[in-house]
């Protein structure tokens, strides 16, 4: 575990004091942008396409379906 010097914890400190700094991160937190999330809807069709199309990126392989056996699935 790596020890902060006296400067360095002290600008920690300073930094978190900061009013500037605070607004900034709530400016941030605000206007961030979530490509799944439509009028506070998930968008499950864009997600599912999301990963279809990152799986063949990466090169995943593909799993074969298997049919789920069971009549009553709990969750």
């Amino acid at each position: 575990m790596v020890r902060l010097t006296k400067q360095e914890r002290e600008e920690f400190v300073s930094s978190a004091k900061s009013f500037k700094l605070k607004e900034d991160l709530r400016h941030l937190s605000d206007n961030r942008y979530n490509p799944f999330v439509i009028n506070g809807d998930v968008n499950v069709d864009a997600f599912v396409k999301f990963l279809t199309e990152y799986s063949y990126f990466i090169n995943h392989a593909c799993k074969p379906f298997q049919k789920i056996s069971d009549k009553i699935a709990k969750f």
